[in-house]
């Protein structure tokens, strides 16, 4: 048996797709299964320009109304006028007819050129960004060749959302509910042997009715390792000026051990948390260095603690100059960071999301304001590019919270801004499962498909984003300060980055410490520590409470030890939260 998995646009185009990679991984050690992947969103991001590409990947709802427009011809003109809306919104310029007729005559050709004569099985892997485009595909394919079983699969086709697609949608065979490998295998063989798949992880049909469900997943140390030759292959038929050097997705973990972030919904395909063997990931990473490949990408959640400091650890060891990505919590100790980065970590991610405590609780992060202060000062120490999110209109955010994320942006100046994002209730996410828990009144698809889905189709389909009766006027009143601070922060960053360097730094002088601070008007001013002063500031390089204080100085009065503390704080060369300290110059 031979079977095609296709990634559709919009994934990022200069990585390999995890999910066909793990599954190629996977099937490819059945027998008599051969398994072929494709990557058509490679020859797209190269046909529209690659920062053409990446600007329509970081919407998407860009994305869909380009699917839209194909799957369903009546709605292109509705489709059109919300891209042109939204395309304005982000700065672009694209015309909505001219990208559609590029984008279908690219992946029309691509198709053209392969012989589906010889599979029996396509399989689309279905995650964001990818939905309009992947069933236009999944259609075209089953017209030409009815001989085709197809088979949906990923994110998006989770629960509800895949039990809807096989209902709306005859020309889908199969969904996955769930991790795909072992369901995928067991579908593979009772399609070869000419029998009706059984088991959990399928959605099919049978009499009329959608029927399936439940998880099955793979133990930690069956995941397997990725394959992505067939994606080197394609990126070696682009012409030699628009090649690279890809980044390769891999994975330590599947699940999140954290969990209780309630606007999540990045777990609907996975139950609990699994963590693969290090040796394993060892392994995946030296495999790719030894092909000459040094930039990784862990498409995990957030990476286990202990494991990824042993990992990063070991790789130190390795003598080479890895550039790896991972997401992390706002946990580690400066110097994690510093030992995380001698291993290779370049880019993080940390689920910032609020500076406020309340906000936070409120959230279920589990993380404090001086958490995540800590977390980008030490960011900035290590060399580490951080990448964050701060949450604006969460449901019954207060006047305090705001207040609070005002006052404390005035401290993290210095560091790498964050990015403002509108919260969107996710399907699956606990604040959609239990609405009425945090004042919303309704729930219903976004607006925003009513452009994309005719009326009928729209009226059956489970969808990812939704729109919901509650606060939201107050809040989007509550947080515009916030969102024209954060603006004006990345600009005044960029242009003090760029004549001064790091904004609030320190030198060490053994007995005494000299801070220099760049303050946003861009006057630059210069401290002097001596002694115990030194001493204080050094010792606050992590979050300390004055308890703590008390007793590392006990020499010094508490008034005058609290008073020197306070004076730092004015200056904003300190952060505060309660009785918590943090020194936030970092070592130049």
């Amino acid at each position: 048996m031979k079977v095609a998995l296709i990634a559709l646009p919009w994934p990022l185009f200069n990585r390999p797709a995890v999910q066909l990679g793990v599954l190629k991984g996977y099937l490819r050690r059945l027998p008599g299964v051969g398994v072929r992947t494709f990557f058509p969103y490679l020859r797209v991001a190269w046909r529209l320009g690659y920062e053409t590409y990446q600007a329509l990947c970081d919407s998407s709802w860009l994305c869909e109304a380009l699917g839209a427009g194909l799957l369903f011809p009546e709605k292109q003109e509705s489709a059109a006028r919300l891209f042109h809306r939204l395309a304005r919104r982000e700065g672009l310029t694209l015309d909505y007819h001219k990208t559609l007729f590029l984008l279908k005559d690219t992946l029309e050709e691509y198709f053209r050129a392969l012989s589906w004569e010889k599979y029996q099985v396509v399989g689309f892997s279905v995650c964001l960004n990818q939905l309009t485009l992947s069933l236009w595909a999944a259609r075209l394919l089953k017209e030409r060749f009815p001989h085709l079983h197809i088979v949906l699969g990923g994110a998006l086709c989770a629960g509800d959302l895949g039990r809807s697609l096989l209902e709306n949608f005859d020309f889908v065979d199969f969904v996955i509910h769930g991790e795909g490998e072992r369901p995928l295998a067991r579908l593979l063989q009772a399609l070869s042997q000419g029998r009706p798949p059984e088991g959990p992880g399928i959605f099919l049909r049978r009499k009329g009715e959608v029927v399936g469900g439940e998880l099955d997943q793979l133990p930690p140390e069956e995941i397997p390792s990725p394959v992505y030759e067939d994606y080197f292959a394609e990126l070696q038929t682009l012409p030699a000026e628009a090649r690279f050097f890809p980044v390769i997705p891999l994975e330590a973990s599947r699940g999140c051990w954290w969990g209780k972030c309630r606007f999540c919904n990045l777990n609907l395909q996975w139950s609990g948390y699994r963590l693969r063997p290090l040796s394993a990931i060892l392994g995946d990473i030296r495999r790719h260095a030894r092909a000459g490949l040094l930039d990784l990408a862990f498409m995990d959640n957030c990476l286990d603690r202990r494991q990824a400091l042993a990992l990063f650890e070991e790789l130190a060891r390795d003598g080479r100059d890895y550039r790896i990505f991972a997401e992390l919590r706002a946990i580690y100790t400066a110097e994690e960071y510093r030992r995380m980065r001698r291993g290779g970590l370049y880019w993080v991610q940390i689920g910032i999301e609020a500076l406020s405590t309340g906000l936070l609780r409120r959230l279920g992060k589990g993380t404090t304001a001086m958490d995540n202060v800590a977390a980008m000062r030490h960011c900035e120490e290590a060399g580490l590019e951080l990448s964050a999110n701060l949450i604006c209109h969460f449901p019954g955010s207060t006047e305090e919270e705001v207040h609070e994320t005002l006052i404390n942006l005035d401290y993290v100046f210095p560091y790498r801004p964050l990015t403002t994002v509108s919260f969107w209730l996710g399907y699956g996410s606990p604040v959609a499962q239990r609405p009425r828990e945090f004042g919303l009144r309704r729930v219903y698809p976004h607006p925003y498909y009513r452009y994309l889905f005719p009326a009928e189709v729209l009226h059956k389909l489970q969808v990812l984003a939704l729109g919901y009766e509650g606060d939201r006027r107050r809040q989007l009143a509550l947080w515009r300060p916030v969102i024209q601070r954060v603006k004006a922060w990345k600009k005044t960053w960029q242009e003090l980055r760029a004549r001064h360097g790091p904004l609030l730094t320190y030198r060490e002088g053994r007995d005494f410490l000299l801070l220099r601070q760049v303050l946003p008007r861009g006057q630059v001013l210069h401290h002097r520590l001596r002694g115990p002063s030194r001493e204080i500031y050094l010792y606050l390089t992590e979050p300390r409470d004055f308890e703590a204080l008390k007793g590392r100085f006990p020499r010094l009065p508490a008034e005058r030890l609290r008073a020197f503390l306070e004076d730092l704080v004015r200056k904003r060369l300190l952060f505060r939260e309660g009785q918590r300290f943090l020194a936030l110059a970092v070592r130049g």
